[in-house]
């Protein structure tokens, strides 16, 4: 069985979903079943459900036994609560790894919930979302007309998701809005950069790191060897509307700017299991450059791990606005037939061992961007990180 720590919730369901399987043997082989001990599943309201519709649907052509088993399962994992926790059938599967190989068909656009709303964590960059004038923040009340209040963020993406050229409508609710507004996107194919950097004021290197997807470490690689034979003294590094990725990822570039050993992030099982902690490993090429984080409301996941612990292990300052607070773990389970489980298993926790989840990082200095400064193409943020990075030596 294969494994991924996710950041962007398991033997319970595993246990669950391999009686399920036994189930069904023993209810197409016609074996009686003993009544379960207090404690245990009794799955035999399932199987008289199940006996019902084919004995009683109209069109008994249309059941599909593989559907009826990934919606058992999909039901399994809703009803735990958590919108992190979910099941993605062979299909979904795939388009979930396409996400995080930079490549696939959509809007470009990071959702989750928060605060029991289906909330858009970051447009990502030059996508058709973006474009269109999503912001991190939004919240999305309906999708192409559905009501998005029972959803949780899977079931949202497969609905957003299409073939390229195809419109979705999506019905949005913004702070300080009187009203709703339904906002026409057509799709496109997404292929989104880790990573970019550009040289500013001579010597501060402007790093923007998109998403820590499978490519990040590489790529970052390549940027950091530029970076280093550049002119560039002193580094910005822009982790807005950044909705994470793999943890793996995370700790590797903080290997540049941590010293070897120093704590990244600690992982929180609650009284379940001993905490771990994840160290910093890395050349550390950057661990003596002054430097500014840059942050805001679609800052989620790995890059609130990252921007958190630079700023308790090297006191760097955040600027922006209040990252989105997604601090749980999610690790993949892979099931038999390309389908797998996303459980959230733990909480992160920074260095210092302050909570992200549902609390996210605040900004040293605060900085708003409004509507205006958008329209003018204006980027108060980064003119403050620039000012403050100037001033560090």
């Amino acid at each position: 069985m294969n494994y991924k720590k996710i950041i962007w919730p398991a033997v319970l369901v595993i246990c669950s979903a391999v009686f399920l399987g036994l189930g069904i043997w023993i209810g197409v082989n016609k074996i009686a079943y003993h009544v379960p001990q207090p404690g245990t599943i009794d799955f035999s309201l399932f199987w008289d459900a199940y006996g019902k519709l084919k004995q009683n649907f109209i069109s008994p052509s249309k059941i599909d036994n593989n559907k009826i088993l990934y919606g058992a399962i999909e039901g399994m994992a809703n009803s735990l609560g958590d919108p992190y926790t979910s099941f993605f059938d062979p299909s979904q599967a795939q388009r979930f790894q396409q996400d995080l190989s930079g490549s696939f068909n959509g809007i470009g656009v990071e959702v989750g919930v928060k605060k029991d709303v289906l909330t858009v964590i970051a447009p990502l960059k030059g996508t058709p979302g973006q474009k269109a004038g999503l912001k991190s923040g939004d919240m999305i009340v309906k999708i192409d007309g559905k009501d998005s209040s029972n959803m949780t963020a899977d079931e949202a993406v497969s609905l957003i998701r299409g073939t390229k050229g195809t419109t979705v409508t999506l019905t949005i609710l913004r702070d300080g809005w009187t009203q709703t507004k339904d906002i026409k996107i057509i799709r496109d194919t997404i292929k989104v950069p880790s990573i970019e950097w550009s040289l500013k004021n001579n010597d501060v290197a402007y790093i923007q790191i998109y998403q820590f997807d499978d490519t990040l470490p590489s790529d970052f690689k390549k940027a950091a060897l530029e970076i280093v034979q550049s002119k560039a003294k002193k580094i910005v590094l822009d982790l807005r509307d950044n909705p994470g990725g793999y943890l793996a990822a995370a700790q590797e570039i903080a290997g540049w700017f941590l010293g070897n050993g120093q704590t990244v992030t600690i992982e929180d099982f609650g009284k379940a299991k001993a905490q771990q902690i994840y160290k910093a490993e890395g050349n550390s090429d950057f661990e003596n450059y002054p430097m500014v984080i840059l942050i805001n409301e679609g800052s989620a996941s790995a890059s609130e791990i990252l921007a958190g612990a630079l700023r308790d292990d090297r006191n760097i300052k955040l600027i922006g606005n209040k990252s989105f607070g997604k601090g749980c773990v999610q690790e993949v389970v892979d099931l038999p037939g390309g389908s797998f489980l996303k459980v959230t298993i733990a909480n992160w926790l920074t260095p210092k061992g302050s909570s992200i989840s549902d609390i996210g990082l605040t900004p040293d200095v605060k900085i708003d961007v409004t509507e205006k400064d958008i329209q003018d193409k204006k980027d108060p943020q980064l003119d403050k990180a620039l000012e403050i990075v100037d001033n560090l030596k």
